[in-house]
């Protein structure tokens, strides 16, 4: 091909999978067939016409709906730069999770690093090692990164635990980033909420709206599963990290919040995490530890029993239990349905 480019040749043919290669499902093998050829087109600016050959009707399924998708995809990307471009600076609330790590990232790209402020809080209910990685991540990205103390726990409202938990917890954290993109004469906050945390019980929503942050990916419709999609194409780090959760998210609406318990649930998941397992959450009912992991691991997990008797009773549970519906986000949002 590249010797068919360099005699004056705009117009390549690609030959299209119809029934799958290497065991991999037909799905698959499309998807990773016309990924190959984006990226061969993107290296090589000479190609004017680019035509797959389809053998049967079913690859043509196929290939065109994943063509679909993925231009579908690249509008929103589209969209979702025009939308940043006339913001000039911004100021990014950043945890270093996959979505305010993408945004950040495009922001920069769109804006120039030096008009990209990402900002993450840092109090009782992070774990030092988000924080860190939101250094990393941030240096990665080469945009100015701030860390700002939040104290939630200095409200009675917040510790007292009741559904609307999140919005005090947002607003605390979007007060302390109104204020320092005030002193920055930085018009613009955004953070990285996307299309699929519509359809979560989410209370944090209310202080977004009141301090006028933005949610562009959100705004423009990108999923989850779009942003992990985009991440690893921009080669970005931990674009398979999972979702994470601010540590009173682990306790029931109605139980009293405080930093001896808040502890205790960060040692059990420390020490969960350090046996190998990656996705975990001690959901902590008072005396009792319940322990939501991936469903594929419910059975490794007894093999470690003992140890983790002994180490969560060190901890200061009296009763550990393991939840055999496995981990799923925001399960303690189950009890409102």
């Amino acid at each position: 091909m590249e010797t068919a480019l360099k005699n004056g040749i705009k117009s390549i043919a690609f030959p299209a999978i119809s029934t799958g290669i290497y065991g991999y499902p037909v799905e698959e093998a499309a998807e990773i067939a016309i990924n190959t050829i984006i990226d061969f087109i993107s290296k090589n600016e000479g190609i004017e016409v680019v035509k797959i050959v389809l053998y049967d009707e079913k690859a043509y399924e196929i290939h065109k709906n994943i063509l679909e998708n993925l231009i579908k995809k690249n509008e929103k990307i589209e969209k979702l730069k025009d939308m940043i471009k006339k913001m000039e600076r911004v100021l990014v609330a950043f945890s270093g999770g996959v979505d305010s790590t993408f945004l950040t990232k495009i922001c920069s790209e769109v804006l120039g690093k030096e008009n990209v402020v990402a900002v993450t809080a840092e109090s009782e209910l992070y774990t030092p090692e988000e924080i860190e990685e939101a250094k990393s991540m941030a240096n990665f990205i080469g945009v100015e990164h701030l860390i700002v103390h939040t104290d939630e726990m200095k409200d009675e409202k917040f510790i007292s635990n009741d559904t609307g938990r999140c919005y005090i917890c947002k607003k605390e954290l979007f007060m302390k980033l109104r204020e320092i993109a005030n002193s920055r004469k930085i018009k613009y906050i955004l953070d990285g909420s996307n299309a699929d945390d519509v359809h979560d019980f989410r209370p944090g929503r209310k202080a977004v709206k009141e301090f006028n942050v933005i949610s562009p990916l959100m705004d423009v419709g990108l999923t989850k599963e779009e942003i992990r999609f985009f991440s690893k194409k921009m080669n970005l780090p931990y674009h398979e990290k999972l979702s994470n959760a601010c540590l009173a998210s682990r306790f029931p609406y109605g139980e009293r919040i405080t930093k001896e318990k808040i502890k205790m649930v960060y040692e059990a998941e420390k020490f969960l995490r350090s046996l190998g397992f990656r996705v975990v959450r001690v959901r902590h009912h008072g005396k009792v530890a319940r322990i939501e992991i991936s469903e594929n691991e419910i059975k490794k997990i007894l093999e470690f029993r003992e140890k983790i008797l002994r180490e969560f009773k060190r901890i200061g549970y009296v009763w550990i239990c393991l939840d055999i519906g496995g981990y799923r986000t925001g399960s303690m949002n189950e009890e409102l349905s």
